[in-house]
């Protein structure tokens, strides 16, 4: 017999039931992360303390929060869905979608965003192009967080509905509320803190399903043998030996697609431009510190597959056939978004379960915590203090920070009622980076690696990327045939659509960038010191000791990241 009021349990149909021991559980978890909050409030005085955590995190500390704010309940959910839909080519996402980029923003991208003292990757465009390009990447950058944490939410709200037959728009707004609570006490500082916190709580619920679902199909080779029986069409285990041809891979995407598209353009924009992330990394107590955190975070990022793939490659080999379709109007039960609670209610018995829960509530509220003070920082110094006060107190732009928290929260709760309608949260979130950061990756590479890049350049090129990537979104929509031209073949899926859109919104805005700044006058060398490739110094390393050196780190992770594809090839 459940232990909740009857007023939580409004939704027919559920799962499981929680027994006492699950309900500590969580009741514990809540009380811990406001408790966290509440602490920290005390250190959190100033706009530094607030924003930036007082750039005094560790680089362990800056690394597992990097990692952790991408580790919300959307990746969790939305993954496992996607890897239900499109097999291991999922994985990339983690793998050749991640690492590269990962490595990429801690030995060559850093130096810039920290050496800048910027408080933003909008702030860092201001410094670089002039006030037209912070104006367009901190208002996209602020609806698409609005977009993402509403996403976090839906996919809390949707687990607790499916599993435990909880009132969706409590689950919603209880969880929602908490996270406001202690992110408005303690900030950037407190978000961290408590991404550390839900990064442990994540490993230990998260591990249980592909555990225990492993032992039941007898490993790894038992499971890929129920896929193949599974699934006759497709092969749902290989990496990159069906990426030759359009047709022989259940996303129906081209290894061009997956390299350029996904690996250099998204990956590289989402992880050294996106500042839900970078903020995490510009916390970071001094220089090595802020380049060793990406390098930190792509080490636990390799092993990710291991909670949010995995479960999905089970469902294909342990769920009854057809159980899952592409949308729920068309499911014989249920959709893509519900094999990770499906597969919870399959293993997880009284007090695993609350484990279970507990996890998937931590990364909601660390997807949650993440995009809501990247939001504030954002909201309140590239767009309030640039264009409404200037010259305020330091205390005003923290109170503002803490208004624009709950402000974030409210709107993302109404965003949370406009994915209900897509089968698959991560094509959704897909086409997202596709519009803002794949274009944002183009403007902030070129003016860091090109001096020639002008402030008209870079504004024209953001503005056409963005514009041009929702624009071919739009195409495809009223004309679906056009998708043969998107993505080179009218047999992609919506995956493989989102990938080849972003990269060709990268060469327009790269394109743009490039032709107008050759008609305009470019900056000084003098303003670009501390910005640009050649007018800023490196400070120099070679007084460390070799395993002391991000470089270092940074190879024995690349050649991690080689091994693995070649073990799954």
């Amino acid at each position: 017999m459940s232990l909740l009021p009857a007023f939580l349990l409004a939704e027919p149909g559920r799962l499981l039931h929680l027994s006492f021991v699950d309900v500590v559980v969580i009741a514990l978890y809540f009380v811990m992360v406001i408790g966290i909050g509440f602490y920290l409030k005390g250190f959190t005085k100033t706009g530094e303390d607030f924003f930036l955590a007082g750039r005094d995190m560790t680089a362990w500390i800056a690394g597992l929060s990097f990692v952790a704010a991408n580790l919300g309940s959307l990746e969790l959910m939305g993954w496992a869905a996607a890897s239900y839909q499109y097999g291991i080519l999922a994985a990339h996402w983690y793998w050749i979608g991640a690492i590269p980029a990962m490595l990429f923003l801690g030995l060559v991208m850093m130096p810039f965003y920290y050496i800048s003292k910027t408080h933003s990757v909008p702030g860092y465009l201001k410094l670089r192009f002039g006030e037209g390009s912070r104006a367009v990447s901190a208002i996209s950058f602020a609806f698409m967080t609005v977009l993402m944490s509403g996403i976090n939410m839906y996919s809390m709200a949707l687990v607790m509905k499916v599993v435990l037959g909880w009132d969706i728009h409590f689950s919603i707004w209880i969880s929602s509320l908490t996270v406001a609570a202690y992110v408005v006490l303690g900030g950037l500082l407190s978000a961290i803190f408590n991404e550390v916190l839900q990064f442990v709580m994540i490993w230990l619920g998260a591990m249980l399903i592909p555990i225990i679902g492993l032992i039941e199909t007898g490993g790894w080779n038992g499971m890929v043998a129920r896929i193949a029986k599974n699934t006759a069409a497709g092969d749902y285990t290989h990496l990159w030996r069906t990426l030759g041809s359009f047709s022989d891979n259940p996303m129906g995407i081209h290894w061009t697609g997956i390299v350029l598209g996904l690996g250099f353009v998204i990956s590289f924009g989402y992880w050294t431009t996106d500042f839900l992330v970078v903020q995490r990394v510009l916390s970071a107590r001094d220089l090595r510190s802020a380049k060793m955190a990406p390098i930190i975070g792509a080490s636990f990022k390799m092993l990710v597959p291991f909670i949010v793939i995995l479960p999905g490659l089970l469902g294909l080999a342990v769920l009854p056939e057809h159980l899952v379709a592409e949308s729920a109007a068309t499911a014989t039960t249920h959709s893509y978004n519900e094999v990770l609670p499906l597969m919870l209610a399959r293993y997880c018995g009284p007090g695993l379960l609350g484990l279970g829960i507990t996890a998937l509530i931590a990364g909601f509220m660390s997807g949650m915590a993440g995009n809501v003070s990247a939001f504030a920082t954002v909201w309140t110094y590239d767009i309030y203090r640039a264009f409404f006060r200037a010259q305020a107190p330091d205390e005003h732009y923290v109170k503002i920070g803490r208004w624009c928290t709950l402000l974030g929260v409210l709107v993302s709760i109404g965003t949370a009622y406009l994915v209900m309608q897509f089968a698959s949260i991560m094509d959704y979130v897909q086409a997202l980076f596709s519009f803002f950061i794949a274009p944002l990756f183009g403007t902030v590479i070129l003016g860091m690696l090109w001096k020639r890049a002008t402030p008209a350049g870079g504004v024209s090129g953001l503005l056409a990327g963005t514009l041009s990537s929702i624009g071919m979104w739009a195409w495809v929509k009223l004309d679906p045939s056009a998708i043969s031209i998107i993505a080179l073949s009218p047999k992609a899926r919506d995956m493989a659509e989102n990938m080849y859109r972003a990269l060709w919104s990268w060469l327009i805005c790269v394109v743009v960038t490039v032709a107008v700044s050759y008609m305009t006058k470019p900056k000084p060398e003098s303003e670009l010191t501390g910005l640009v490739y050649g007018c800023t110094e490196i400070p120099s390393e070679r007084d460390l000791k070799l395993t002391q050196r991000p470089i270092f780190w940074g190879s024995l992770v690349a050649i991690v990241f080689v091994v693995l594809n070649l073990i799954f090839w």
